[in-house]
């Protein structure tokens, strides 16, 4: 399969907002829900624990440099054997691309265009999603250093707006919540921010052109990635208060509706919307590359795009079932979906990572 390369920068961009994604929009109310007006605490142990995280997966990345995460599972665990782990990690990005999906689906459908029916959305979203793909993970690259200052910009402004709305008697009782919420709650927020990274490994390091330099700014760009959820959650304690971010199933979305300067600057809660169409577009797009090129991979094909437009098919289907409604996927998220990436995310990895040393072991002692 031919090697597309990306820049450091451009890797640094992906990382960027493949964090934000879907997690400034759900990950404040589940939070709150958890522990209440010590969210803001939690979301920062979140940034630590994905900080470690990374450290692991730059780990992962210096033993096989040149090899997708699908390759280099073939290498270490035989042929059929790595062929069947593949499979779980493909059925793993397929997943969460269908519930990236479906969330954006539902968000508008729910939020900005009611009577809309949400396979429409879907379908149209999909459609970006395989035009994304088809052209290739250069242009996507390209497209995210073109996109982010404006993600950057808007965000900004967000805050800067909310700074007169802040109310910081909302935040006491400070660490009310246990250590075993706190502690649940920080995991929650990893298994949405990084622990989806292991579909990242489809790219980095083999498609990125300086593997020291990406291993840096990696880090970098979880750290600054992290501080969006940070603040937004902060924001969402500050302003709404727990018990309205709780109840809330967007609440950085009704959090811009509060905007208001001078009766002239308001209503700019599309602004936050914006910031979700782009981010989540990289989430839904890289879960999706992961899927379509391991497919590939495990199949020997030269070229993955033949796959998009079919996959792309599936993808929209399942999209619609995935979720049976919306109180099925909050307790799929609470209960199900922290043990399910942590299977792929860290379980995975560890084991690789053990089995490979061992026997490189051997191999020196022999």
């Amino acid at each position: 399969m031919k090697v597309e390369n990306i820049s450091v920068r451009q890797f640094g961009v992906l990382v960027i907002l493949y964090t934000i994604g879907t997690t400034i929009l759900i990950i404040p109310s589940g939070l709150a829900t958890l522990t209440r007006q010590d969210a803001w605490i939690a979301s920062i142990l979140g940034l630590g624990l994905n900080m470690l995280l990374v450290l692991f997966y730059n780990n992962l990345s210096r033993r096989f440099p040149d090899m997708t995460l699908v390759q280099y599972s073939e290498k270490i665990l035989g042929k059929w054997l790595g062929k069947l782990v593949s499979l779980f990690f493909i059925f793993f990005s397929f997943i969460g691309a269908a519930t990236v999906l479906f969330y954006m689906g539902n968000f508008i459908t729910t939020e900005v265009m009611s009577e809309t029916p949400i396979q429409a959305i879907n379908v149209l979203y999909a459609m970006i999603v395989v035009m994304g793909l088809r052209l290739g993970l250069e242009t996507l690259a390209r497209a995210g250093e073109i996109l982010f200052p404006w993600v950057f910009a808007i965000f900004f402004v967000l805050a800067v707006s909310l700074l007169p709305e802040i109310q910081l008697y909302k935040v006491q009782p400070v660490f009310e919540a246990g250590g075993k919420q706190l502690l649940y709650a920080a995991l929650s927020v990893t298994g949405t921010a990084s622990l989806p990274f292991i579909v990242l490994f489809m790219i980095f390091p083999v498609n990125v052109n300086d593997n020291q330099k990406a291993r840096k700014v990696f880090i970098n760009a979880t750290l600054t990635g992290g501080i969006y959820f940070v603040v937004i959650t902060f924001l969402c304690i500050t302003v709404l208060g727990a018990d309205l971010t709780a109840n809330h199933l967007y609440p950085s979305y009704a959090l811009a509706k509060i905007i208001n300067i001078g009766q002239f600057f308001q209503r700019v809660e599309v602004l936050i919307a914006a910031i979700w169409f782009i981010t989540v577009y990289y989430k839904t797009t890289f879960y999706f590359y992961g899927f379509v090129v391991g497919i590939a991979q495990v199949c020997n094909l030269s070229d993955y795009r033949p796959l998009v437009l079919p996959c792309g098919m599936i993808l929209v289907v399942y999209s619609l079932v995935v979720y049976p409604n919306v109180v099925y996927a909050a307790k799929f998220d609470s209960m199900v979906w922290i043990p399910f990436v942590m299977t792929f995310g860290l379980l995975m990895p560890c084991i690789l990572l053990v089995i490979d040393a061992l026997r490189r072991r051997k191999n020196t002692k022999s």
